[in-house]
């Protein structure tokens, strides 16, 4: 199965990515990751939004990690749900964990799109949750995003009739990296038909500064039967080799999730991780803090350069750079330097994901040596 940043391999292995699913759009094969080789000495990797400084310390600390490997997962999986439960403040039963958030978006598409049972999303979005639904023959709906970057959920509204099964709100967006306002989201959920379920992803939950605008409906239920929310611990806790993810949700809703699970899809190695990551609130605090200032310094360097960037909540930041993004990304490749593909409309746009300083230092070394743009 294919991980939630994996989608687009490089030459090496892209014959693997097509055979995994004929229904990924060629533009965006063609927009294959450089081949990954050992650091140092590899590419620096901007392009698929992880923590570059990997899991906290204490989980690098854990014992051995063939602990019970040879027996099934069934008591670590059933301990992840429950101190997952415990964290969120619901009964276990609302709880679903799967092999990364892209299970989770999976499962959420097998269980409410299909034939007749369209997907509207907004248009540039992370992209999974389309193709799942594609593979079940669901009608897919895209909302370009509003002025502001944000969700134009007035126009998802007027997209998403009777014959919707799903909407998909990711906040922060990727790959804008901004917020859509709480209470806005709220408004729209209302006015959605009451057959319409509505899958918030945040993913990027951990990486927002405290604003108003901003609560997840994690910590912030409304008790909706058709509020699914997702989250994974692939970026603040550094695990997106491991894959977990999960989702939170009303027994009823959470259910309907877990009949459209892979049994044990989770294994003993990520579940003894997740615990030991769970409990380090310190190393949780200072991987936000980390974030934040490496986010700070973007945004410095970015107003350095007179450059424009939409402000992120997130672990990457979108730039306006007024270059064609696909000459951007191969003269990065040629300096060893791997940025995000494209998100069409955004054709002068790059999605960069930040890294350690060092490897910061270098991206802008790499810009500046371009030609400027008149």
């Amino acid at each position: 199965m294919l991980s939630r940043r994996t989608f687009f391999k490089a030459a090496g292995v892209s014959a693997a990515v097509a055979a995994a699913s004929a229904s990924f759009p060629k533009e965006m094969l063609a927009w294959a990751e450089p081949l990954r080789a050992p650091q140092p000495g590899g590419p620096i990797l901007l392009n698929s939004n992880e923590n570059p400084y990997g899991p906290f310390p204490s989980v690098l600390a854990m014992g051995n990690p063939f602990q019970d490997a040879n027996r099934y997962p069934d008591h670590h999986s059933e301990r992840i749900a429950e101190r997952l439960a415990a964290l969120c403040k619901v009964a276990s039963e609302c709880v679903v964990t799967g092999c990364g958030s892209t299970e989770i978006l999976r499962v959420a598409a097998n269980a409410f799109t299909g034939p007749g049972r369209k997907l509207v999303t907004a248009s540039p979005t992370f992209e999974a949750l389309e193709h799942y639904a594609r593979v079940v023959h669901a009608e897919t709906v895209r909302v370009p995003l509003a002025a502001d970057f944000s969700h134009d959920l007035g126009a998802m509204l007027k997209a998403a009739g009777n014959d919707t099964g799903l909407v998909y709100i990711c906040n922060p967006n990727n790959p804008t990296g901004n917020v859509t306002p709480r209470s806005d989201i709220e408004d729209f959920i209302k006015k959605l038909p009451k057959t319409t379920y509505v899958l918030i992803d945040e993913a990027y939950h951990d990486f927002v500064p405290a604003s108003p605008d901003y609560a997840s409906f994690i910590d912030r239920p409304i008790n909706d039967d058709r509020v699914i929310t997702a989250r994974t611990f692939s970026k603040i806790y550094g695990m997106a080799g491991l894959r977990l993810g999960y989702a939170v949700a009303t027994p009823s809703t959470a259910r309907l999730l877990q009949e459209q699970k892979l049994e044990d899809s989770l294994n003993a190695l990520v579940t003894r991780a997740a615990l030991i990551a769970l409990d380090d609130t310190a190393g949780h605090h200072q991987a936000r803090q980390r974030n934040a200032a490496d986010r700070d310094e973007f945004m410095r360097q970015v107003t350095a350069r007179k450059l424009t960037a939409i402000p992120s909540a997130a672990n990457f930041v979108m730039v306006e750079t007024g270059r064609p993004i696909r000459d951007l990304i191969g003269q990065f490749r040629q300096n060893n330097v791997a940025i995000g593909r494209p998100f069409p409309p955004f054709e002068t746009y790059a999605r960069i994901s930040l890294g350690k300083p060092d490897e910061m230092k270098e991206f802008w070394r790499v810009l500046d040596l371009l030609p400027s743009v008149q």
